[in-house]
């Protein structure tokens, strides 16, 4: 099987510019391809697996990937998916996130002479003069087309500033300057980017008389279309200060009957074979299947040895015996105490166990909050200072463990 039909087969594939195109640089390993990340957090989330592992794919393959950290363009801010306006980041903050995103990613991807390459299109965006940039690739962009793209449509009604209309051209530019300096010829990104990365082609073709290709890839979603990598209203975090190793598992362990194939076929790297017996799994053989998923997941991230403890704290947790040594844990501020303890409520927003005391008290009083074991009902109930010192679990659900302590 080919690199481009096991891409299909994994229902990674969402939208082509050229198909057959495609098919025969990637197929050949004759692509140099690049994908973005701008920096807007410390760390990268379980939301950029998809690309991340897709770089991983095609370097196996023998194409050559671009690791592109936003470091220009995050000072803009990427319109699509948004509602409302980015957060502004300083250029300090980029910087310290773009090298927390190299870190990260060196475990899925290979750097080094002849390798990947990692760039930051600060080093060309930050030196433009805008009238040069006007005139150089403003009369390349249609604002009639510009306004038409996904992207913008769905701002529109509350209002796109002029600093994110010219995302698009940003990125487009990105594609053009690499094309020319890298030899990059292709750029992958997730569906939602499609508008951009096609301005990125037509400014190559418009330019320079020559092609360039691009690619969508499926965005992670669950049953219900909601895009998944958040737990409690909080991204999953590869960082294992942000997301601990057990939680980074127990988010993958805990995913939905009707979703859980479908992330073992797009995110692991386990053969085709293999998965195509699962399909028919049901039941209690789910469980395994999500046991699976986890696992490979979490030692692709975290190596080996934290998944070996993540799956048998999981284990020994859904069994009754629980290992609270590995079980996540969270150091509550001694400001939260107020005359000798600390609400529940309280504590479970601060352990992020939910993203509200609104979200906590509904299910404290539907009955599915237990203290060391013991079911709770009353939202006002506290944790005593002297019980937080030796260290309080408080279990959510079925699946959901969390000591806290002071």
């Amino acid at each position: 099987m080919t690199i481009y039909d096991e891409l299909k087969a994994r229902g990674l594939i969402a939208q082509v510019t050229d198909e057959e195109e495609i098919k025969e640089l990637i197929n050949n390993g004759k692509a140099t391809f690049y994908i973005g990340f701008d920096c807007t957090a410390d760390s990268l989330t379980a939301g950029h697996f998809m690309a991340l592992t897709l770089m991983k794919r095609l370097q196996m393959a023998g194409n050559r990937p671009i690791a592109l950290i936003g470091g220009g363009t995050t000072m803009i801010g990427d319109p699509s998916g948004r509602t409302d306006m980015r957060k502004m980041l300083t250029k300090e903050d980029i910087a310290h996130n773009a090298e927390c995103f190299k870190r990260q990613m060196e475990r899925f991807i290979e750097f080094g002479e002849g390798k990947a390459l990692m760039l930051n299109n600060a080093d060309w965006l930050l030196n433009l003069n805008y009238v040069e940039l006007l005139r150089e690739v403003g009369a390349c962009f249609s604002v009639n087309n510009m306004l038409r793209a996904e992207c913008y449509k769905q701002r529109m009604e509350k209002g796109l500033s002029f600093l994110e209309f010219n995302y698009m051209i940003m990125q487009s530019y990105d594609f053009y300057h690499m094309f020319q300096h890298y030899g990059c010829n292709m750029q992958f990104g997730g569906d939602d980017q499609w508008s951009n990365m096609l301005g990125g082609t037509e400014l190559i073709r418009r330019k320079l008389g020559k092609d360039a290709y691009a690619m969508t890839i499926t965005l992670l979603t669950d049953s219900q279309g909601k895009k998944m990598g958040k737990t409690a209203g909080n991204a999953v975090w590869l960082d294992p200060n942000k997301t601990s190793p057990f939680e980074f598992y127990q988010y993958w362990r805990n995913v939905g009957d009707a979703d859980v194939l479908k992330c073992i076929r797009m995110l692991t790297f386990l053969p085709l074979e293999q998965i195509d017996e699962m399909d028919h799994w049901q039941g209690e053989q789910l469980n395994r299947a999500k046991e699976i998923l986890a696992y490979e997941l979490t030692k692709m991230v975290h190596g080996q040895e934290e998944a070996d403890k993540a799956q048998e704290t999981a284990r020994s947790l859904f069994s009754g015996s629980a290992d609270h040594e590995n079980m996540p844990t969270t150091v509550l501020d001694a400001s939260l105490v107020k005359d000798g303890s600390v609400g529940l409520l309280t504590a479970m927003v601060a352990a992020g166990l939910c993203a509200s005391n609104r979200e906590a008290r509904q299910l404290v009083q539907q009955g599915s909050v237990l203290l060391d074991g013991e079911k709770v009902t009353d939202p006002k109930t506290s944790l005593d200072e002297a019980a937080l010192r030796e260290g309080v679990v408080i279990k959510k659900g079925k699946k959901v463990y969390h000591k806290v302590m002071l």
